[in-house]
């Protein structure tokens, strides 16, 4: 770009039109360089790279022509325009000039009037064609970052495409929670077994063998999307994994394979909604004459987790104690109860109102389990 001011270079070998020159032009603000011979106006022009020259044609050492001549033969010269000053006024003299590569042509006695005038439409000529080269530059590196973009874009589309199709295969056994840490790599290989506290929900709904007995499978089937549905929202809105369903029945798990704040108040809330969603349902259900109802046990405990299956079939569950218990009090449930032991209670008693249930003796366990029923959040 041209410099502020801008800087002329004058090469004349009369001390005189030198210094008039200088004179002018000085009076306008410019940077005057001056050179007396033509080989010094030639290391000038090359080592200073002004932005524009007023070139006499007739000096000693090189003549102006010649200079003009190298200065535009010249590639790693940037362009600069060059206005030819002389005496000689012949168009023979004219032409000689411009095939040198002259930007302008001016003949001795120069009116200065004019002269200004030219220096300052050459500069911006100047100004202006180095603002196209700039732009052209700017092109230049944005069309090869461009490249570069669309290069590392294109890369970026073939690892999400086989993230996602990974991502596809492996929702098919996991729950997406699951399924998105494995891809992303945000778990220390999940599927090896490990050991962790965990909080187990199992829920499922009352009569459902009877009316699956008793109803056609289409409407068996009508009933189950529902539900599934439903609950299966409910499980990714508290961060739950699903280990499992069959039928009516479900067991999901808290504080694994991501471990989340507060794993047992999350499969309370998470079971408390459920249980409002249901008796939505259940109204619907009622009206088709389907005598269905839902129950819940919680428990909470450490389990030995991983993967569970065979090649080509996997499944990621939880097994221990605390899986067992939360079956058993399910099983337990009376229609609309939310069962849970004694431990989890101490949990989460600030959080809910529970009424007692007593002792209970379940299967697989040797001593009675105190019980509760868990009615509502607390206000």
């Amino acid at each position: 770009m041209v410099r502020t001011p801008p800087q002329i270079l004058i090469a004349d070998d009369n001390p005189e039109n030198l210094d008039i020159f200088q004179t002018r032009l000085a009076v306008h603000g410019y940077e005057i360089l001056t050179a007396t011979d033509g080989e010094q106006a030639l290391a000038i022009a090359r080592e200073k790279q002004p932005d524009l020259i007023l070139l006499d044609v007739m000096m000693p050492k090189m003549d102006g022509i010649e200079v003009c001549r190298r200065l535009k033969a010249d590639p790693s010269f940037p362009f600069v325009p060059i206005i030819m000053i002389t005496a000689k006024a012949g168009s023979q003299d004219v032409v000689a000039g411009l095939e040198a590569g002259a930007d302008e042509y001016l003949t001795k006695p120069v009116d200065h009037t004019a002269l200004v005038a030219r220096v300052k439409s050459v500069l911006r000529i100047k100004a202006l064609h180095d603002s196209v080269q700039e732009q052209a530059a700017q092109l230049e590196a944005q069309t090869v970052q461009l490249a570069e973009w669309n290069r590392t874009l294109e890369q970026r589309v073939q690892e999400q495409v086989a993230q996602l199709e990974r991502l596809g295969r492996l929702k098919r056994f996991f729950s997406p929670q699951l399924a998105e840490l494995i891809v992303a790599g945000g778990a220390e290989d999940p599927l090896k077994s490990h050991r962790r506290e965990v909080t187990v929900a199992f829920l499922d709904l009352r009569g459902f063998t009877a009316f699956a007995e008793t109803s056609e499978p289409e409407e068996v089937m009508g009933v189950l999307r529902e539900y599934h549905a439903e609950m299966g929202k409910l499980i990714l809105a508290y961060e739950g994994t699903l280990e499992r369903f069959t039928g009516d029945g479900m067991m999901i798990f808290f504080n694994d394979p991501v471990p989340t704040p507060n794993p047992a108040e999350r499969a309370i809330r998470m079971a408390l909604a459920m249980r409002d969603r249901v008796a939505e349902l259940i109204v619907k259900w009622r009206k088709r004459g389907y005598e269905l109802d839902f129950g819940v046990g919680i428990a909470q405990g450490y389990a030995t987790i991983g993967a569970i299956g065979f090649e080509g079939r996997w499944d990621y569950g939880a097994i221990g104690t605390v899986t067992n218990l939360a079956a058993r009090l399910c099983g337990e449930a009376k229609p609309g109860q939310i069962l849970i032991p004694q431990r989890l209670l101490g949990t989460v008693e600030a959080l809910i109102e529970v009424e007692p249930v007593g002792e209970l003796t379940l299967k697989g366990f040797q001593r009675p389990v105190t019980t509760y029923n868990v009615l509502r959040l607390k206000a």
